[in-house]
């Protein structure tokens, strides 16, 4: 029997097409004339199109990030349904997509595609990322693996994936751990299980949780404007293993001292934070003061997990070892 796959179409480059009086690419292409274009669909699996909207990525809120997750639990709670698929604009994709993946623990496959030429364009991937997107939901061997990203026919765990490239088709790559799989002439083919995968209860998202990006020479006023704009929560993307420019650290404190959980990750494309530096501004001495190491998390997704962690009314303890847990292995 023909497995059946929801599709939910929230918009992005896979959407869009040329408009002349603009001079640039916008959402146009409904999810049904989006699946026109896919050859050979028929034989893969029967789907159920869902238009959530034509968001081009800028535009995804963490509200409608919360409001796809609840509707997709709900559809994958159907019998008649095998996985589902969401496309989405690529700028926020892996933020949506691991959102979904900390709150969703069915074993159903839940599968993120995009596309980064559009269908006005000569070689525009949509379709043939959608078909792979719909034969992963639609597979077996996909269950039990979170929610995944799915383009150029690579499978990648959405809790490790991120965007590396402005433009190209292999934009999406797991830096640290490589992909889950491929799809090599129609067949699903898995090289390895997820790696600690951990899922939320939550319904709600604290807010605002800021993310702040530090360069050479920065001091707190950043961190200060956050702390007045009333933040719930602080993410520092610090310099390699999580290090700060010491002008930083005085804000970082007031931070702290307003309980205030503040989580340092790296701006490196690779590798986790750690203390290994006890100078001013070193992660040591910001571990002592009480900052949460985000791991190999980066630092958008960092800023994802812990607006969840806030929205449960977690402690600091509980928000730490939520972050810390593969310092615990």
């Amino acid at each position: 029997m023909k497995k059946r796959v929801a599709v939910y179409f929230t918009g992005g480059t896979i959407s869009m097409k040329y408009d002349p009086q603009i001079g640039a690419a916008v959402p146009a292409l409904s999810g049904r004339e989006i699946l026109d274009h896919v050859t050979g669909l028929d034989a893969v699996a029967s789907t159920e199109v869902i238009d959530f909207g034509r968001y081009p990525g800028p535009h995804m809120t963490q509200p409608l990030m919360m409001e796809l997750s609840a509707r997709v639990r709900e559809t994958l709670l159907r019998e008649d349904i095998a996985g589902v698929v969401v496309t989405h604009g690529t700028d926020t994709l892996e933020e949506t997509a691991y959102l979904l993946d900390l709150t969703i623990s069915n074993p159903k496959p839940v599968v993120f595609v995009g596309a980064m030429r559009n269908s006005s364009e000569m070689g525009w991937d949509g379709p043939s990322n959608l078909l792979s997107a719909i034969r992963v939901a639609a597979s077996e061997r996909a269950r039990n693996l979170g929610v995944m990203v799915v383009m150029n026919e690579t499978m990648l765990a959405a809790s490790e994936a991120t965007k590396t490239h402005t433009e190209a088709f292999d934009t999406f790559q797991s830096p640290d751990l490589g992909p889950l799989g491929v799809i090599d002439k129609g067949e699903v083919i898995i090289r390895r299980a997820i790696v600690g995968r951990e899922t939320l209860n939550a319904t709600r998202l604290a807010a605002p949780v800021f993310l702040i990006k530090l360069v050479a020479g920065m001091d707190s006023t950043l961190i200060d404007a956050a702390l007045d704009a009333n933040a719930k929560g602080l993410v520092i993307e610090g310099l390699g293993r999580g290090n700060v420019p010491a002008e930083c650290v005085p804000g970082i404190k007031r931070a702290i001292e307003k309980n205030i959980p503040v989580v340092a990750a790296s701006r490196c494309l690779r590798g986790r934070v750690f203390e290994s530096y006890g100078y001013e501004g070193g992660l040591k001495q910001l571990r002592n003061l009480g900052v949460i190491r985000a791991g190999f998390l980066n630092g958008q997704k960092a800023r994802i997990k812990l607006a969840l962690a806030l929205g449960l009314e977690k402690d600091l303890n509980e928000i730490r070892a939520l972050f810390e847990i593969d310092y615990q292995r």
